[in-house]
């Protein structure tokens, strides 16, 4: 029987912290009917300086909560309280980067009249609201993610019913309170929590939608896709198996704290998480070794201790998953270089996997859990092929003095960024974040985002004469 509330627990420690009521189908046609209804009423949309205004007072209100916030997406996300509160203030961020982006939006200007046909015309476009966005967000960022989503549909004048995942739902919650809070109308924003997947499912299929925002797994962003209405723009961003590349020249006084970060940042359940790390083999056993040292100091706990550097699995299944991969590699021939094994509660021990083949699932699928592969390579070329092997390419890092190194791993991996002498889960809110092929569609990233929600009208004047 579909479920008419939903518990929400802390992965920490297993304690439910909230139940929530859930939208049945009716209640979440009803969002989207109101917040289509808000958009075929132009007279009543909201004037540019309005929403500027508004999103300004919602700056001030996420400020004086931030605190608040971070200690939230801690409980219910299990992200350790030091980088929850570094996600708080990249949210508060992120809502300033959407005021300056519409505040300078402009149109363009068409130069005409080069030609006898065109004569007499002036031509220019301004950008219209696409219309209402639905998104549907990720676990693993349980505010900064809704951020990306729902405010930039507000900044373009966009409704938004935004459904946030199943096991972190009240950032967002409290996020688009804080919204209306505002000013924000309530049918510019709601949320939903569907009663089950069949609600969620109907929601995707409407006709009332115009773009569609997911964030979540391939499987499930491709198949989502393929039920949309003819004519509905389409944003996924999915995950992929990032590559890291230590050459020669590495300085790994540098390389390798950035590659603990990267690797094990969120216990390893963020898309562009460092997993496959390829080693020069002059240093490959050094890099093991000093790798193995900085990772067997990272501090496993309770992600609302401020000392905790590694904290839970969203959930207990995901624990006996990594379990199951990391046993495949091994039974394989990869070798344990560090832990290996499930702790108790949600937790696992930070690991560290050497040369496991690339038919294991650590070697080819993207584990979203503590758990790096590293890989001894002879030439360049071996790593930069190596590399480029998943089909899901996103973020890829390489650490390297060497310009021409740092040039030809530039050409050659096939991703959407790479970073030289940094980890592969960087990210600026501002910058482009993109999956290739089947690690995501369009360009994420807050301006980007903007302009996707955004269309270009254009008017053409011609002179009637006098």
């Amino acid at each position: 029987m579909p479920q008419s509330t939903l518990s929400v627990f802390n992965p920490s420690t297993g304690e439910e912290i909230a139940r929530l009521k859930t939208d049945d189908g009716a209640a979440a046609a009803a969002k989207l009917e109101r917040a289509w209804q808000r958009y075929r009423d132009q007279d009543g949309w909201l004037a540019l300086h309005r929403r500027i205004e508004i999103l300004e007072r919602l700056v001030k209100l996420m400020e004086r909560d931030e605190e608040a916030y971070a200690q939230l997406i801690a409980a219910e996300g299990g992200k350790p309280l030091k980088d929850a509160k570094v996600e708080a203030a990249r949210a508060i961020a992120g809502v300033r980067i959407a005021i300056n982006t519409v505040s300078e939006h402009r149109g363009n200007v068409i130069p005409l009249g080069h030609q006898a046909a065109s004569a007499d015309r002036l031509a220019f476009t301004q950008h219209f609201p696409r219309g209402v966005v639905l998104a549907f967000s990720a676990f693993n960022h349980p505010l900064n993610l809704i951020v990306h989503q729902v405010v930039p549909a507000f900044a373009t004048g966009c409704p938004c019913v935004v459904k946030p995942a199943a096991d972190t739902p009240l950032s967002c919650i409290k996020l688009v309170e804080a919204m209306h809070e505002a000013g924000v109308p309530e049918d510019y924003l709601a949320y939903i929590i569907p009663r089950d997947l069949d609600v969620a499912g109907e929601m995707v299929r409407s006709e009332r939608i115009a773009f569609f925002s997911f964030i979540g797994s391939a499987r499930v962003g491709w198949m989502l896709r393929s039920q949309l209405q003819p004519g509905v723009r389409c944003a996924l961003e999915h995950g992929g198996v990032a590559p890291c590349i230590v050459t020669g020249s590495a300085r790994l006084e540098l390389a390798i704290p950035a590659i603990t970060k990267g690797g094990f940042y969120h216990a390893g359940q963020v898309c562009v998480s460092t997993q496959r790390i390829y080693v020069q083999e002059s240093l490959h056993d050094i890099v093991v070794d000093m790798l193995r040292e900085s990772v067997s100091e990272l501090v496993v706990g309770d992600a609302s201790d401020p000392a905790t550097d590694v904290g839970p699995l969203i959930r207990a299944a995901e624990v006996t998953r990594v379990q199951e991969w990391v046993e495949e590699a091994v039974s394989l021939g990869g070798k344990l270089a560090l832990g290996g094994e499930p702790m108790e509660g949600n937790f696992y021990q930070p690991s560290i996997l050497l040369d496991p083949p690339r038919e294991a699932r650590l070697s080819s699928q993207e584990v979203f859990g503590p758990v790096v592969c590293i890989y001894p390579y002879a030439e360049l070329e071996q790593a930069l092929d190596a590399a480029n092997l998943h089909p899901h390419a996103f973020q890829a890092a390489v650490f390297s003095e060497n310009v021409s190194t740092a040039q030809a791993a530039f050409q050659r991996i096939h991703a959407s960024a790479i970073m030289i002498n940094d980890h592969t889960a960087f990210r600026d809110d501002a910058m482009p974040f993109a999956g290739l092929d089947a690690s995501g569609l369009g360009v994420g990233g807050i301006p980007y985002t903007i302009e996707d929600m955004l269309f270009e009208k254009m008017l053409v004047l011609k002179d009637g004469g006098n």
